[in-house]
């Protein structure tokens, strides 16, 4: 017996595809062909060809995917942007001049925010999954996340390259859904920008080149999260107490005249991440250092990552008072912390001689990479 075919119901136009992601507590939305801008692809592989990427291998790896959203799925033909508000509650870059304190980027001082977006992701996509085939993104896909948006509406690539809203400033979380459904463009964001520098003037190691051009090698975000070793020594004074991130060129733009506080419990900062104390971390091993960032961004690049980019705020605080605790991880396990203590303890104590950091317990035939940070002459 044949059986008359189901219509399928008639799909949502824009508007109330905005609408309903809006419901589920997106604060930008934008649609955009399946398609990353020319300018942005010629942008990316000149980033590229330069070296300016670091030792993200990841992101050479994956660029002919990036710069082509269909090779990550040839059927989609929209790609909705959203953003999610993740505005700070206070100044950013308070706790800089305090020299007992580490500062940390204020996307890091609570939840992961990969998991609250692709909560939101998921049950946009199930809706719209009644209509079309739908396939989630959140920043570990190679997608270009940032052209796209500013192509879908949301923002403007600023001359620190990251997203400006003229709604939310510098504080907008992005995700995207493909989707096989067509919707018609959002207008793209002009850039706002105009004469304004602050961004670029208040980078504390110099790391934009020119306008609209990262070198993420001088980046302290960067260094203190995507850099495996040890940090350029010339860098590290630059650095000050930032342990994770840096918020500099972001918190300085104009544009966060009309940014907001954000609603997202998740996204709040933890007392602990507000203002920590350095005391705090410097003795993290790696059981407390997982327990304590369990569900935050900050576990990711593991512990002795992070003690390397704490003793290295040790280190420029110029508190005497880290001395003995600095000198335990002179016999760390890990190599990295090894040489980041020594850094430390030089700059610190300037006297001590490596002679003291033997009989403290260091092993000659086992210590070279200790050995090599005593013997540089740049501090």
């Amino acid at each position: 017996m044949a059986f008359p075919m189901k219509s399928r119901p008639l799909a949502p136009d824009r508007e109330t595809v905005r609408a309903f992601a809006r419901g589920l507590g997106f604060d930008a939305v934008g649609f955009v062909g399946a398609a990353v801008p020319a300018t942005a692809k010629a942008g990316l592989a000149e980033f590229i060809s330069r070296g300016l990427h670091g030792d993200m291998a990841w992101l050479q790896g994956n660029a002919d995917r990036r710069a082509d959203p269909q090779t990550l799925w040839p059927d989609a033909r929209t790609i909705i942007m959203v953003g999610l508000n993740y505005g700070p509650d206070d100044d950013p870059r308070a706790s800089l001049g305090d020299a007992g304190a580490a500062t940390v980027s204020v996307y890091a001082r609570n939840r992961d925010y990969h998991d609250v977006l692709k909560k939101r992701l998921k049950k946009l996509a199930a809706w719209l999954s009644t209509w079309g085939g739908v396939k989630i993104f959140v920043d570990t896909a190679p997608v270009l996340e940032k052209p796209l948006a500013r192509e879908a509406g949301i923002g403007w690539q600023g001359k620190h390259t990251n997203l400006v809203s003229r709604s939310f400033g510098s504080w907008l979380f992005l995700g995207e859904v493909f989707t096989t459904l067509e919707f018609a463009p959002d207008v793209p964001e002009p850039d706002h920008c105009g004469g304004c520098t602050r961004c670029l003037d208040v980078c504390p190691t110099k790391a934009f080149i020119a306008p609209y051009q990262l070198d993420a090698r001088r980046c302290i975000s960067y260094l203190t999260i995507e850099h495996k070793g040890p940090i350029p020594r010339p860098l590290r004074p630059l650095m000050g107490n930032r342990i994770y991130g840096c918020d500099d060129c972001l918190a300085v733009c104009p544009w966060n005249k009309f940014a907001r506080m954000t609603e997202e419990a998740g996204f709040l900062a933890r007392p602990l991440l507000t203002a920590p104390k350095l005391a705090e971390f410097i003795g993290l091993d790696d059981q407390s250092f997982r327990t304590l960032f369990t569900g935050s961004p900050i576990k990711r690049i593991g512990r002795a990552r992070f003690v390397r980019n704490v003793l290295i705020a040790a280190g420029n605080s110029g508190d005497e008072s880290f001395i003995p605790a600095v000198e335990k991880l002179l016999v760390d396990s890990s190599p990295l912390v090894r040489g980041a203590a020594v850094w430390a303890l030089r700059r610190l104590a300037a006297e001590v001689h490596v002679t003291n950091c033997r009989e403290a317990g260091l092993k000659d035939e086992l210590d070279a990479d200790v050995r090599a940070e005593w013997l540089a002459t740049d501090s």
